[in-house]
């Protein structure tokens, strides 16, 4: 068990805190749809149907745990409703576990990759920058030596953001400032971190959406680049998704996925929303496992993500 294991009762105390908007909103629903009924009847469904879409799973991912609920209540003859929580939520957790979403438990990394080099895309105000300040924090503590790359040279901002970032978690950045080119600033950040023999390389990107070809060619570029010094770069393309956001969220998903080879997904702000449920409508639809979830603005709130412990925490009064 590693230093930031989920089973920990602080972490699962936060993620409690965390998730409360969504469980009130779900569990308070979900007490009233059962209220005097006995048995899981089409009525319960269908009222479960909606609580599922109103909680922003998405449409085909409820019809989908919708199915597999109604199958166990089939095969099973006679289920009461004080079995359906038990139900629901094995269902899920089965859903996430399908697509390989929080299978992780530390902020570890894998063996024979180093540095482990990590991209990470996502449009601005997502929580991008934030949520790789929270990485290095977490991955530092964990004893790894972090090296960041401020390749959002689109925006002032952005590189400021980062280097703050930087001196707050006390790890070295590599910046050329507004305007440079971010495969020349990707290559700078390779070149360092392999001669500092760091474990963990971080790069941020641009956050723009309006031209998806002109996004997908700059991707493009800093991934052949960076190649050109860690010929497996980049190991994650890490995409930051602001949960609060609900379905717009999934249109951000079907949008970087096209543009990019998105392996791993962070889902951001889930303490301020009571849309929880985007977490299983994602990693469903795009089959790209949930690796990060952001449940407050302290450092330690960016955790790994459980798929049991959130399930749990999510239907749980």
């Amino acid at each position: 068990m590693g230093l930031f294991s989920f089973f920990s009762k602080d972490k699962k105390e936060d993620l409690d805190k965390g998730l409360e908007k969504t469980r009130q909103s779900v569990f308070t629903k979900l007490s009233k749809a059962v209220i005097g009924k006995s048995k899981v009847d089409d009525e319960v469904l269908d009222e479960l149907e909606e609580i599922l879409v109103t909680s922003d799973v998405g449409v085909h991912t409820t019809l989908k745990i919708i199915e597999r609920v109604e199958s166990r209540v089939s095969r099973d003859k006679y289920l009461g409703t004080n079995e359906l929580n038990g139900i629901l939520k094995e269902e899920i957790i089965g859903l996430l576990q399908e697509n390989n979403s929080g299978d992780g438990e530390d902020f570890e990394l894998p063996k024979g990759k180093k540095p482990y080099v990590i991209m990470v895309v996502g449009v601005n105000g997502v929580g991008k920058t934030t949520t790789i300040g929270k990485l290095a924090y977490n991955f530092k503590k964990a004893g790894k030596k972090v090296v960041l790359g401020a390749a959002d040279t689109f925006r002032a901002a952005a590189v400021d953001q980062l280097t703050i970032w930087s001196q707050r978690v006390d790890v070295p950045i590599v910046s050329q400032g507004m305007g440079a080119d971010p495969a020349s600033v990707a290559f700078d950040t390779l070149k360092s971190a392999v001669s500092q023999q760091a474990d963990v390389v971080i790069i941020d990107t641009a956050g723009r959406l309006h031209n998806k070809v002109n996004l997908m060619k700059e991707l493009t570029k800093i991934k052949t680049v960076m190649q050109k010094v860690v010929v497996d770069a980049p190991h994650e393309i890490l995409l930051v998704l602001d949960a609060s956001t609900g379905q717009n969220a999934i249109e951000q998903a079907r949008q970087f996925t096209t543009a990019t080879e998105v392996n791993a997904l962070a889902l951001t702000k889930l303490d301020g929303t009571a849309k929880g449920g985007v977490v299983i409508g994602i990693s469903d639809q795009f089959k790209i496992p949930v690796k990060y979830i952001g449940i407050g603005e302290r450092m330690e709130d960016l955790q790994i993500f459980n798929r049991r412990k959130f399930v749990e925490s999510l239907f749980d009064e």
